[in-house]
């Protein structure tokens, strides 16, 4: 019997993690960015990003608003909804997200940077017909109790 080399993984087959921040108001506003890059360039989506090598994802996604929306808010704030692992759920390869919830006040503004083109709030019964990634099933987890 001969031994074999394990198995590595290639980039492609890499778990990638990231965090999604569903931003939510009193009046039921939901903060989405439009995206500025591939996949799902130009589609409605949460803000959110990839969580850094040593980074949290709860810090992460705290990051991730801040840089995409200019929202601050304190990593005391959010509030974890769940945690997405579905293989296919991105195009780039199998890609987890922590989704954190956060109301916010009414009012809060909020200005496209980073790799968002426009940020913008929607009324949580009036949102885009469809958005990017699996990123209308976190938002109902988020909003709708027991979903």
């Amino acid at each position: 019997m001969t031994k074999t080399e394990p198995e590595t993984q290639t980039d492609s087959e890499a778990i990638q993690y990231t965090a999604d921040v569903v931003a939510v108001t009193p009046s039921r506003h939901v903060l989405l960015i439009e995206r500025g890059w591939p996949p799902f360039e130009g589609a409605w989506a949460l803000p959110g990003g990839y969580v850094d090598a040593g980074e949290a994802p709860y810090v992460a996604a705290a990051r991730e608003l801040a840089e995409e929306t200019g929202v601050l808010v304190p990593v005391g704030a959010l509030h974890q909804i769940g945690v997405w692992d579905q293989i296919d759920r991105d195009p780039r390869g199998h890609f987890v997200t922590f989704a954190y919830m956060a109301v916010v006040p009414d009012g809060t503004q909020a200005t496209a940077g980073d790799d968002a083109r426009t940020a913008r709030w929607w009324p949580l019964d009036e949102l885009p017909d469809e958005l990017a990634f699996d990123h209308a099933d976190i938002i109902r987890a988020a909003t709708i109790p027991n979903s």
